[in-house]
């Protein structure tokens, strides 16, 4: 072997992208595809979910006077537990939850499959009514769309495959993705710019977004997953499935009985997790035989609450759960609903989820003009598809800002109704406005948003600034619409397309 062998083969190798280009190709094409296919329902999907995650700050926001608490005495909550029992319809279970560190307030709701109240506590454990009507809707649309709960939970499953797929091909389909990660051309051509932006903001986000669409798909699937199982494990019955994960359901037993002293059971349960802080009461069967009391309790250095003591309707022991008695898939599965929904950490943290659910959006909506752009520049313009692409990015948030209006207005209208009228009419209108352009439209739509973010800010805000609870949301309303101004005055000439 001579010198100049051994110099060749000494030369470190040049790293090189794992797919050859025709693979690169076929996986672009499939994302594209994937992308126009389910961007609506995506970009839907991402926005609702995006506002939802201030769903504690928006309930005050829409009851100003609610009641919130930082902290609720073992007496109040028995107190506020004994009287949602009396209000309550017989057969509901109801769920206090209590303030803590990151979030404070306490809230109790009772439920069944037919009924469903909300009360905010105050100190003294008194109820108020927490009727949130717009915030219940914005969840709702972002859970399951306001379709049958089973069918809407399953599309909206569906929407988080077909988003963690799109994540996936467009990295496999960008060989350069370190190399332009922090590239960025603004000012120039309009299709260059939205590709930059569509791309930086899906690298940078990338851990984010493949986390909520992971999650998001498995909580939209789970029943279909369990259904799966069942089938394959225990000749289709679910409820074995279920036993896995959730404690079986009492022995019926409806004889009436007096419901315990709760005051009592939480200090138990406080002695029996020293280290944990109790923060939900879940009392099944109120006020029946078959009752049954779970005091969960969270750790600081843990995400999800691993901590459980129930008691039987006599106020006996009935099970405790710790940390080191969960296995690692209970552990995870506990913690989806945290992960996807923010629920960790109080405000910084749904500040972050905010920003980056709407980095999201940008994403989702980017794509599709990256698209629409390209077939203008090869001479297949579409634009109806433009125009109708305007009305969805940025006729939902106005739609959003219109239902929310609506909601103070006339608290009694059906708001998914109005949302479903308002949405299909502002496609239609969008479609056969031919002489309308896509962009003016976008524009058009922009400073409707503004106007909307700042009015509502500030028609809302203005009373709270003697006390009062939900300035947070006005306030970032008033500075998303200060900001969207401010690009628009900034963008008052039009991008080279």
């Amino acid at each position: 072997m001579n010198d100049q062998s051994v110099q060749t083969n000494s030369r470190p190798k040049k790293w090189r992208w794992p797919l050859s280009p025709e693979t690169v190709r076929s996986v672009l094409s499939s994302h594209s595809v994937l992308g126009l296919a389910f961007a609506a329902i995506i970009y839907i999907v991402c926005l609702t979910g995006t506002v939802a995650v201030f769903a504690p700050d928006l309930e005050r926001w829409e009851v100003p006077a609610t009641p919130v608490v930082t902290s609720l005495s073992d007496a109040s909550a028995a107190r506020a537990i004994a009287e949602a029992a009396r209000r309550a319809p017989p057969d509901t279970a109801l769920y206090l939850s209590m303030p803590t560190a990151k979030q404070d307030g306490a809230s109790l709701t009772a439920f069944s499959a037919t009924y469903e109240h909300k009360w905010a506590l105050a100190a003294d454990g008194a109820l108020s009514d927490l009727e949130a009507v717009w915030t219940e809707f914005l969840i709702h649309l972002h859970i399951n769309l306001h379709l049958p709960r089973s069918w809407g939970q399953f599309i909206v499953g569906l929407t988080g495959v077909a988003l963690l797929s799109s994540l996936v091909s467009g990295i496999l389909a960008h060989p350069r993705v370190l190399r332009d990660a922090f590239h960025l051309r603004l000012g120039g051509s309009r299709r260059l710019q939205e590709a930059d932006l569509h791309n930086r903001l899906g690298i940078w986000a990338l851990p984010f977004h493949f986390t909520l669409a992971l999650t998001g798909a498995l909580l939209g699937l789970s029943t279909i997953i369990v259904a799966m199982l069942a089938m394959l494990l225990y000749r289709g019955d679910m409820g074995k499935v279920y036993e896995l994960f959730l404690d079986p359901p009492p022995k019926v037993d409806a004889r009436a009985v007096p419901i315990p002293d709760i005051a009592r059971l939480i200090a138990d349960a406080r002695a029996r997790a020293p280290a944990a802080v109790a923060d939900n009461i879940m009392v099944e069967r109120p006020g029946r035989a078959d009752m049954r009391i779970s005091i969960h309790s969270g750790r600081p250095h843990l995400l999800t609450q691993q901590d459980e003591v129930q008691y039987d309707a006599r106020g006996q022991l009935l099970h405790q759960e710790r940390p080191q008695d969960l296995v690692a898939g209970t552990r995870m599965l506990s913690g989806i609903g945290q992960l996807h929904f923010g629920w960790f950490g109080g405000l910084p943290v749904r500040i972050a989820y905010g920003l980056l659910g709407i980095a999201l959006c940008i994403v989702t909506s980017s794509g599709v003009t990256i698209w629409l752009a390209r077939r203008r520049d090869r001479g297949r313009p579409a634009p109806q598809w433009e125009r109708i692409w305007a009305a969805i990015c940025w006729g939902q948030p106005v739609i959003l800002v219109l239902t929310a209006v609506l909601a103070f207005a006339l608290p009694q209208a059906p708001l998914p109704l109005a949302w479903l009228g308002l949405t299909i009419l502002s496609v239609l209108a969008a479609g056969m406005a031919k002489a309308l352009p896509g962009p003016r439209l976008s524009r058009g739509l922009q400073w409707a948003l503004v106007a909307g973010l700042l009015a509502v800010a500030l028609l809302h805000g203005a009373p709270l600034l003697a006390g009062g609870q939900g300035l947070l949301v006005d306030l970032l309303l008033l500075a998303g619409g200060l900001g969207l101004l401010l690009a628009l005055r900034r963008s008052r000439a039009p991008a080279k397309v």
